[in-house]
């Protein structure tokens, strides 16, 4: 069990670890071992998740989701198999925590009436700097 938030876990039955060959250091073992671990999770079809939380997580792991609609996390970090997949359910439950934050609302502004005031003069600063560089006109 995956516990993203208070309110939101994952279960294991919605994941999926796929144990690969690791690549860097590991002495003999690397060419041996599969220690990295490639952890995939449904975002599209997850009953765990709620609509507006999905939506979000949909938007910020976009370029690690794939086609079938899945959350794939790849954690090679470490060189033990059980390191790693700590590491990797940790990474997807800080992806749905911060999909879970709803975004702050703006809070529409107005530029103050100096505000404008400094603009206008900028503007009739450059046009004048520009004036100059102009030839004399007969």
């Amino acid at each position: 069990m995956v516990e993203a938030t208070p309110n939101i876990r994952i279960p294991e039955t919605e994941l999926t670890e796929r144990f690969v060959r690791s690549s860097g250091p590991g002495g003999q073992n690397v060419n041996k071992v599969a220690t990295a671990v490639q952890l995939r999770f449904d975002v599209r079809r997850s009953p765990s998740l709620p609509p507006d939380v999905r939506e979000r997580l949909l938007t910020l792991a976009a370029p690690r989701i794939n086609r079938h609609g899945e959350l794939v996390i790849d954690a090679r970090r470490y060189r033990s198999l059980e390191r790693n997949r700590e590491d990797a359910r940790a990474r997807l439950a800080r992806w749905i925590a911060r999909a879970a934050r709803p975004p702050k609302r703006r809070k529409p502004t107005r530029p103050s009436r100096a505000a404008k005031r400094r603009r206008l003069e900028s503007k009739k600063s450059r046009g004048r700097t520009k004036k100059l560089r102009k030839p004399p006109t007969e």
